[in-house]
This record gives C-alpha cells, sequence and structure tokens, in this order.
C-alpha cells in the first residue's frame, strides 16, 4: 500500500493545487501561442512550408491529446489522480524544453508529440477536484476550475508576446520552469485525491475515443443542433490555428502583436461568458441568441479576411461579443432535449466534437493558408481561411434556424 496520503487526511488547501496546475497548463500552452508559428518559420523556407509544418505540428499535438486525454483519464481512476497529474506536469515541462532547445524542425515536431501526450492536467484536475468537494460544493469547485482555465489562457498570450519580442526561446523557458516547479510542490506537498477503494480496473474498451462521438451520431433527436454546434466550434477551430501565420502573412504582425490581440479575444470572452451571459440569455433567450451569435460571428470572419489594416483586426476583436455567447446558448438548448440522467454523456459527447476538430482543423486551415501565402500583402484572397469559416457559420444559421423551425421553437 502506497504511503501517499489520501486528500481527505491532509490540510486544506488541495484544491488549490488543481487551480495552479491548470492555471500553469494554460498559461504555458497560452505563451507559446503567438510565438510558435513563428519559430516553426525558421526552420523552414516560404511561407507555404511554414503553414504547413505549422498545421502538421498542430494536428500532431491535437491527435496524441485525442488519443491519450481519455487513455490517461481512465489510468487515473486505476492508480490515482496524483500519479498522472505529475506525469502530465513534467511532460509539458518536457516539452517546452525540448521546443526552447529545438536545432531543427524535426526536434519541434518531438516536443509536440511528448506535449499532446502529457496534456491531460485539464480532465485528471477536474476529477481531482471532484474526489476533494463535498457534493454540496462540488459545483464551485467547478466554477473555480473553469475561471483557473481561461484566466490562464488570457494571460498567456500577452506573457508570450511580450517574451517573444526579446527571444521566441524565452517563452518556453519560462512555462518549461513554471511546470518544473508545479511538478515540485506537487510531489512534495500535495496528497492523492483518490481512496483505494474507489479505484477501477483499466479496461481498453473505457479508452475509446471514438466512443462518446458515435453516441452522439446515434442522436437523431437533436442532430440538427448537433451539426450546428460543429460548424460553429470548426470554424473557430480554424480560426485558432491561422490567426497568427494570417495576421504574420498579411499585416507583417510580430509576437507582441499577435499576444495582445489574443489577450483581447481571451478577456473578451471572458467578459461575455462570465458577466454579461445571464443578462443575454433573460433579454434575448438560448434560441435568439444562438443564432444571434452565430450571425456575428459570420460577419466578424469575414471583415477578418477582408481587412487591409492590423488595426481592423483588434476592432473587429471588440465588436464580435455575441459570437462569444453563442456556444454556450447552443449547449443549453441541447442541454434542454436530454433528461438530467444524460447531461454528463451529452457534455463529454460535445467534447468529443471539440477533440476531433483539434486534429483536422489546423491541417485545412494551414492548407488553404500555405496556397494564398505567395500572393501580396493587400490579395483579399489570402484571407481565405476566414471566408470558410465565415461559409461555416452561413450554413449553421441555416441548419439551426430550420431545426428551431421545424420544432417549432420560439425565435
Amino acid at each position: 500500500m502506497s504511503s501517499v496520503p489520501l486528500a481527505s487526511q491532509a490540510r486544506p488547501g488541495n484544491l488549490n493545487f488543481v487551480l495552479v496546475c491548470i492555471f500553469i497548463d494554460m498559461l504555458g500552452i497560452g505563451l507559446i501561442v503567438p510565438v510558435l508559428p513563428v519559430l516553426v518559420g525558421e526552420f523552414v523556407s516560404g511561407r507555404d512550408q511554414q503553414a504547413m509544418w505549422f498545421g502538421i505540428m498542430s494536428a500532431t499535438f491535437g491527435l496524441m491529446q485525442f488519443i491519450f486525454m481519455p487513455m490517461l483519464g481512465v489510468i487515473s481512476d486505476r492508480v490515482g489522480r496524483r500519479p498522472v497529474l505529475l506525469y502530465s506536469m513534467g511532460g509539458m515541462c518536457l516539452n517546452f524544453l525540448i521546443t526552447a532547445w529545438a536545432p531543427s524542425l524535426a526536434f519541434l515536431f518531438i516536443g509536440r508529440v511528448v506535449g499532446g501526450m502529457s496534456s491531460a492536467s485539464m480532465s485528471v484536475a477536474s476529477a481531482y477536484a471532484a474526489d476533494i468537494s463535498t457534493h454540496e460544493n462540488r459545483a464551485k469547485s467547478f466554477g473555480k476550475v473553469g475561471a483557473a482555465f481561461g484566466l490562464g489562457f488570457i494571460c498567456g498570450p500577452m506573457l508570450g508576446g511580450l517574451l517573444g519580442s526579446i527571444s521566441l526561446q524565452l517563452p518556453f523557458y519560462v512555462a518549461a520552469g513554471l511546470g518544473a516547479a508545479n511538478f515540485v510542490y506537487g510531489y512534495f506537498c500535495v496528497p492523492e485525491s483518490l481512496a483505494f477503494e474507489n479505484r477501477r480496473p483499466f479496461s481498453l474498451a473505457r479508452i475509446n475515443p471514438f466512443a462518446a462521438l458515435l453516441k452522439l451520431v446515434r442522436r437523431v433527436e437533436i442532430r440538427g443542433l448537433v451539426i450546428v454546434y460543429a460548424l460553429s466550434a470548426l470554424a473557430q477551430m480554424m480560426l485558432q490555428s491561422t490567426w497568427v501565420l494570417y495576421t504574420t502573412f498579411r499585416f507583417n504582425w510580430k509576437p507582441l502583436d499577435n499576444g495582445i490581440a489574443l489577450f483581447c479575444v481571451g478577456l473578451a470572452a471572458a467578459v461575455v461568458q462570465a458577466g454579461l451571459l445571464t443578462v443575454l440569455m433573460k433579454r434575448f433567450g438560448e434560441v435568439r441568441l444562438s443564432l444571434m451569435g452565430l450571425a456575428s460571428g459570420c460577419i466578424t470572419f469575414t471583415l477578418y479576411g477582408l481587412a487591409t489594416q492590423g488595426w481592423m483586426m483588434y476592432v473587429f476583436i471588440l465588436c464580435n461579443l455575441l459570437a462569444f455567447a453563442a456556444g454556450p446558448a447552443l449547449q443549453g438548448v441541447i442541454s434542454k432535449s436530454s433528461p438530467p440522467n444524460e447531461q454528463g454523456e451529452l457534455m463529454g459527447s460535445l467534447q468529443s466534437i471539440n477533440s476531433i476538430g483539434i486534429v483536422f482543423m489546423p491541417l485545412l486551415g494551414t492548407t488553404i493558408l500555405g496556397m494564398a501565402s505567395h500572393l501580396p500583402a493587400n490579395d483579399w484572397r489570402i484571407g481565405s481561411t476566414f471566408f470558410v469559416c465565415a461559409a461555416m457559420q452561413a450554413v449553421a444559421i441555416v441548419v439551426a434556424s430550420r431545426f428551431f423551425k421545424s420544432h417549432h421553437y420560439k425565435v
């Protein structure tokens, strides 16, 4: 029997470790967002090669995450949360160091593989939070977990842009140092949270990453809404995977410029989802708000692609607040279509769409951008990726409108 104490036997403050773990994980990921595409360009010749290899690396990270996240979650049910969290933090630290030291493109690729295999902190940390929370305060604990997630991603790109303006490798060293510090704290100070009697045997059936997606496809009664959610989510992923390269190619933005822009995106999302969402829901209702958010996104994607000056991107971000409400509003409508005892499975199934998108949308987006990358900076066709995103949003609006009308929702 392990000598590691259980969280229930230890001093208060275990949740703080979970929050710090998630914050540092997202901070580290956010740190590299403005600089990794630029760093890839240091090892290739030509913008088309830069776009292609960045897309491959992003898809590789997503594929590893898609495969290993459910696997590590199941392993944590068997051996406990603490070892898996420590593995995750150690792996992400190694990923950042490999990237910082990379003398070639191959090492950058290895870093992405290691990072994807290690990025289980969000799911396992949430399980740790559930283990140490009472039934009454569990929702509050999950709220804190979500806040730490958002805060890390808001601060990360800005800090990454600032550090990247000094050296492209510096953000990775800082992220590795933060991860190492969290690993040391977790190893010496944080107890196990999962009691031995609550552990489950390892099962290959439980690590199938396609199981949740297949269950969602079988939900015929909400298939229209699932298509709408998928189109909206996949368009956002294409935007995220091509933003830095697009602004670099078109406006010659540096990491600091992109760090500020991504900070604005994170801040706008936080303001809407943590502050304005309740007011907007009461004012417009979930159905109308979802349609308004999709329309706002469609228009803004088009404007991104047509922008002729870098400052316009900041304006469009701040004018696109309703788009950040579309996802939660759609989830609310979908959630009400299922009984209470199926909510967890339903939300997990929706997350599987995001997992698939993380693999394929970077490849699609960077391929489109790479084909247009040789064009002059003022050529509107460089914005093709955003026009594709706008088209996906437009199709989502049509499908949603027909679904709401056929199911007699009040629009």
